[in-house]
């Protein structure tokens, strides 16, 4: 059996009657999982859709109640936390992380920010020890998979072209995977999308070939034995 934590970011949705306002990462995102669940049917799938219910932001009291003993805190400190030991307990049972996401202003929307502050927590997904030098946070989890899906505006922002310094969201959330336990980290653009011309439709047909491709090689890596329906929580 495998679990899929699903993460949709995007403000749009796929159900808006004007077509070229639905989310293109969040199509994404259906044809991947679709694709997947056909190759593994034993397939369950947690979607977490912070686009439309965001997160809380963390602030000060969160950050005081986590670097509380448990034993130590408070009920209003464990209230303060529920969100995040949720979203934790999400995380902790995916084997492959699925994100859909466009890029807001060269980098992730605030949403998947908020996303990624509630379950990057010191104790519960990672640790910090000064004895290992220079280095000293290590992750807690291991042997996950995090498959991106974004979109873009504009295009060039893969290795080597000619606006991958301002790339700021795929290796943003590459960095942070690291502490959620991702060991292989895979990418699929769709790009161009604020010129609509015919580079942007091609730019979708690859995107969703690729995405096709890469959920029948996950799939057909991580399939169970198992036979039960593709299952769906909090979708």
């Amino acid at each position: 059996m495998t679990n899929i934590l699903r993460i949709d970011a995007s403000m749009r949705t796929l159900d808006t009657e004007n077509a070229t306002h639905r989310s293109l990462s969040r199509a994404l995102a259906e044809r991947f999982c679709d694709a997947y669940g056909r190759y593994d049917e034993s397939t369950f799938i947690t979607c977490r859709d912070v686009g439309s219910a965001p997160p809380p932001f963390i602030d000060r009291n969160w950050l005081a109640a986590v670097f509380t003993q448990e034993a130590s805190r408070t009920v209003d400190q464990h209230i303060l936390l529920d969100t995040s030991d949720q979203l934790i307990a999400e995380l902790e049972r995916a084997d492959l992380i699925v994100i859909s996401s466009p890029m807001y202003n060269y980098g992730m929307p605030a949403s998947l920010k908020a996303w990624f502050d509630q379950v990057v927590r010191v104790n519960k997904t990672f640790d910090f020890d000064l004895e290992r030098g220079d280095f000293p946070l290590a992750p807690l989890l291991s042997g996950k998979t995090l498959v991106l899906l974004t979109s873009c505006g504009e295009f060039g922002f893969g290795p080597g072209e000619i606006r991958e310094t301002m790339n700021h969201l795929g290796p943003h959330v590459r960095t942070l995977g690291k502490y959620l336990g991702v060991e292989t980290f895979h990418e699929v653009r769709i790009e161009y999308q604020e010129f609509g011309d015919a580079r942007h439709h091609t730019s979708i047909e690859q995107a969703q070939q690729a995405v096709d491709a890469l959920a029948r090689a996950l799939a057909h890596r991580q399939a169970s034995a198992s036979t039960a329906p593709v299952s769906l929580e909090q979708c």
